[in-house]
């Protein structure tokens, strides 16, 4: 069973809620390469690229020469526009670090180096149950990545009403059933954090991606049943769907995910299997035309065991460079990564496709935790 013995869940969600999931607050693992923002944008490592144009891609390749990773391509002619953003209640200034709209808070993290000509991609962070928005930024080295991959990171902080942080669980569970109008909330959340962004800053509306970890994860797939027509991508890192958790809602455009998990013991004290969560989010994209990258990594409730990529300064590089290559103008189903193969470095227990990925052998370098 997903979801066991209801009585007892108070009890056990104070365990579960004491430490991260993506990351144990405990664990050396990801460090503390992303500085804590200021608003000049300093900290962090600075890019030695110039503009967008210079971010490649280490695999995908054209008679050996490297190409730029998509979404810093130009769109094909036949490409949908992405729907307008409309500031309709208007929106403060936006800087790199701490930001505020609507009393709700969030952390930008982008270049410590932006020139006036490029057009950034975007990318949600959600963070896990017992995680923060800057825990998300510190852990996976995001000013880093934002540096040498040139996007901003949007990292979300939770209302804090919630005991698992997003609203994720269907409104018939019991105790803590979350309402539609408490989904509602946090869509609007990011309804009016992307606008101000946008209002803000030079994007690239073309690559708008969500990354969710944990609890955040479970939030990332009802945003992007909900929001698929301004996303471009999705990464689940310990997500999924299914009782008690929201079930999938199948939006109108289709969305290249990657989903990972940590094998069997992937769970958080028996109330969460995410490998069946899991599992159940890929039978709900894979079928439905969505490109699907499927990740085990057999560490359990740990932070992935990424290697870094070559040429890549992050632990993080897969995440990145997945989302990265996927803009929203891919018809369903395509992924440059079909002609191309993954980047190299790519963790051989990827897969591309349901049920594709080889479960990875071997010492884990993270305890389990949740």
């Amino acid at each position: 069973m997903l979801y066991r013995s209801m009585p007892f869940l108070g009890v056990l969600l104070v365990a579960c809620s004491g430490s991260a999931n993506f990351v144990s607050e405990t664990s050396g693992s990801g460090g503390t390469g992303g500085a804590t923002n200021t608003a000049s944008g300093a900290g962090g490592t600075t890019s030695t690229e110039n503009s967008s144009s210079s971010v490649t891609s280490s695999s995908t390749t054209s008679g050996g020469m490297s190409m730029p990773l998509a979404c810093f391509g130009e769109p094909p002619a036949d490409a949908p526009a992405p729907p307008e953003l409309v500031d309709a209640a208007g929106c403060p200034a936006l800087v790199a670090g701490a930001n505020t709209v609507d009393g709700r808070k969030f952390l930008i993290a982008m270049p410590s180096d932006t020139k006036a000509d490029e057009k950034l991609p975007v990318v949600f962070l959600w963070h896990w149950l017992g995680g923060s928005g800057q825990g998300f930024i510190d852990k996976a080295e995001v000013q880093t990545a934002v540096d040498h991959y040139r996007f901003i990171g949007v990292a979300m902080e939770a209302k804090g009403d919630l005991q698992f942080k997003w609203p994720v669980l269907s409104a018939s569970t019991p105790i803590f059933g979350n309402s539609d109008a408490r989904v509602e909330e946090d869509l609007k959340f990011f309804d009016r954090t992307l606008a101000c962004v946008n209002k803000s800053f030079h994007i690239n509306r073309q690559c708008v991606s969500s990354v969710g970890v944990s609890a955040g994860a479970l939030f990332t797939q009802v945003l992007a049943g909900k929001r698929s027509d301004v996303l471009s991508s999705i990464e689940s890192l310990s997500g999924g769907e299914g009782n008690p958790v929201r079930a999938w809602n199948e939006g109108p455009h289709k969305l290249p995910a990657m989903v990972l998990w940590g094998g069997p013991t992937d769970n958080c004290l028996n109330l969460f299997s995410f490998e069946q969560l899991s599992k159940n989010l890929e039978s709900k994209l894979g079928p439905n035309g969505h490109f699907l990258v499927e990740c085990i990594h057999n560490c359990g409730h740990a932070v992935p065991p990424f290697e870094p990529l070559p040429n890549s300064p992050t632990t993080f590089g897969v995440m990145w460079e997945f989302v990265l290559d996927h803009p929203r103008w891919l018809k369903a189903g395509d992924s440059p990564w079909l002609k191309s193969g993954f980047p190299n470095g790519f963790p051989s227990w990827c897969g591309m496709g349901v049920g594709k990925a080889t479960p990875r052998v071997g010492v884990c370098k993270d305890k389990s935790s949740c």
